[in-house]
Formats: structure tokens, C-alpha cells, sequence
């Protein structure tokens, strides 16, 4: 029976891996459940028993490869006794999943620029206004403590951390387009220094 969950559990993220990389080739609109299925090298029997439809998997997908932005947020949140630390971390490393997780990339290059918010993503867009808010209520905690510990100048938070959360989103989304309008590998830790430094 162990060996029985083992393999459906193989078998679900083979159809998530093989989802992702068609979602960010083809976009939403333009990925059948029989290229997914035939990607990840089964029928669509099996796609079935794990989700419901196509925007279930779709779900999934954008869960699977944003974990580690959700990891993020609660690592620097335990870095949280050095703030101007933990705010220099999650730049830093929002940065390096960017260019080291290929499909953490991905899930936000399906969700930018390859996906049309229509009602049927209602869900979607429910679940990203509430990671969104999430990151920015951390990073506003972040910023309220150094702002008590005098290390960074009195001011509103929460607009503080809606335009530091807002220029990261930006940078990504510019890169995504046009990768070769600059190189975010060689300019990731200047944009975090630069960007701290918007906070003063």
C-alpha cells in the first residue's frame, strides 16, 4: 500500500512538472490536458485522478512552483531579530530563485505573461492577492523593527513595503519580457542595495 501512494505521488508531480513546462511554452489558453499527458508520458487517466480539470491543475502547478517563495518569506521572518538583515535576505534571495529554481521562473512567467485572468481563474487570483498580501505584511513587520530599532527613518510602513514588494514584482516582470535588456544574475546584488536604500 506504501509503495501504491509512492507512486501516485510520483505520478501527480510528473503531471505538474510536465503542466509547468507547457503552461510557460504555450500559456494557459493553448495547453490541452492531452499535451500534458503525453509529455509526462502517461493517458489522461491519470491526470484525472489527481485533479479535477484543467484549472485544478493549473492550481497545483502555480502551489507546486511557489513553495519556495512562501519558504522565503518565513525564513526571513526568523531573521526578524536583525531586521535590515532579513529585509536584505528576502531581496536577495527572491533574486536567486529567480535565476537558480527554473520552475519557480516558470510559474511566474505563466501567471505574468502567459495567462488571461478571466472569471474561470477566479481562484488563481484569490490564492496570488493572498500570497501577495502575505509577503507584503511580512515585509511591512520587517520594516515597522527597524524602524523601532532607529535603523531605518520613521515613516508608513505599510507604504514602504507595498513599494518595495512592488519594484521586485517590477524587476521580474521586466526581465521575463526581455531577459536581454539587462543581466539580473550580474545586477541581482546592486538592485538589492539599491532597493533597501529606497526604504530610507
Amino acid at each position: 500500500m506504501r509503495r501504491t501512494k509512492e507512486d501516485a505521488e510520483t505520478t501527480r508531480l510528473k503531471v505538474i512538472e510536465a503542466a509547468l513546462e507547457l503552461f510557460s511554452q504555450h500559456g494557459y489558453s493553448h495547453t490541452t490536458l492531452a499535451m500534458i499527458a503525453n509529455a509526462a508520458g502517461f493517458s489522461r487517466g491519470p491526470i484525472y485522478w489527481h485533479f479535477k480539470n484543467k484549472d485544478e491543475l493549473y492550481e497545483a502547478v502555480l502551489h507546486y512552483s511557489q513553495a519556495p517563495l512562501e519558504q522565503l518569506v518565513a525564513q526571513s521572518l526568523a531573521l526578524e531579530a536583525t531586521p535590515m538583515d532579513a529585509l536584505r535576505y528576502f531581496c536577495e534571495q527572491w533574486f536567486t530563485l529567480l535565476l537558480e529554481n527554473r520552475w519557480h521562473r516558470q510559474s511566474f512567467e505563466i501567471l505574468l505573461n502567459k495567462t488571461e485572468l478571466t472569471a474561470q481563474m477566479s481562484g488563481t487570483v484569490r490564492r496570488e492577492r493572498k500570497l501577495t498580501r502575505k509577503i507584503v505584511s511580512s515585509l511591512e513587520r520587517l520594516i515597522a523593527h527597524a524602524q523601532d530599532s532607529k535603523q531605518l527613518p520613521a515613516q508608513n510602513s505599510e507604504q514602504s513595503a507595498v513599494l518595495l514588494y512592488t519594484a521586485l514584482m517590477g524587476v521580474t516582470h521586466t526581465w521575463l519580457v526581455d531577459a536581454k535588456l539587462f543581466s539580473l544574475k550580474k545586477n541581482a546584488p546592486e538592485f538589492s542595495e539599491r532597493l533597501l536604500r529606497l526604504l530610507h
